[in-house]
């Protein structure tokens, strides 16, 4: 992808990765560490982090079209070389997103299969246990997935953090005036 509508693609995709991220950063943390938004968010969590982690090699792809149409400075080189580090984390979120939108269908499967067996000791003993105890790989499974989502979820917003503040200073530093600059008088009857 090179233009959009004749600007360069990649500073519009930016704003997709950027709100992406965190978006799915925070939804996994929430599917991850509160079990009454399993149910509801886990496999939007998925979808959303398979959707972002194709969002940031096209992001990239177009990132580097640009970076060969600028002039090469320092601030451009690093901006360039930390974009590099995010897909790492975008795949982590990805697995991260699709392993727990997958445990998620699994348990939902099997507390409708123990409902459908009938009043018994299964249903009994299904309704009494917190759903991650009846989920597929239980407690511990639990407790390693939210471990891994809050390291996924923070390295991958902070790293996000790191590469828009270095492509807006790549973009901005020296570009502006620190004071309001001369702007001619209104026209006459102008008053916008």
């Amino acid at each position: 992808m090179t233009t959009v509508n004749g600007l360069p693609a990649h500073i519009l995709l930016v704003h997709a990765v950027v709100v992406l991220v965190p978006l799915t950063a925070v939804v996994l943390l929430l599917v991850a560490l509160w079990p009454a938004a399993r149910p509801r968010l886990a496999v939007v969590g998925g979808v959303l982090a398979v959707v972002t982690l194709v969002s940031v090699p096209l992001t990239t792809d177009a990132g580097e079209w640009l970076e060969r149409r600028l002039p090469s400075t320092p601030l451009l080189q690093q901006h360039t070389q930390l974009g590099d580090y995010l897909l790492p984390w975008a795949i982590g979120l990805a697995v991260i997103g699709v392993a727990l939108a997958a445990r998620e269908v699994l348990a939902g499967r099997r507390a409708r299969a123990a409902r459908t067996e009938g009043p018994g000791a299964a249903v009994a003993s299904h309704a009494a246990r917190p759903r991650s105890a009846s989920a597929p790989g239980g407690v511990v499974l639990t407790v390693v997935l939210a471990v891994l989502t809050v390291v996924v979820a923070v390295g991958s917003v902070t790293t996000t953090y790191e590469i828009g503040d270095s492509g807006a200073r790549a973009a901005w530093t020296g570009k502006f005036s620190p004071t309001p600059l001369p702007r001619p008088p209104h026209p006459a009857g102008d008053e916008g």
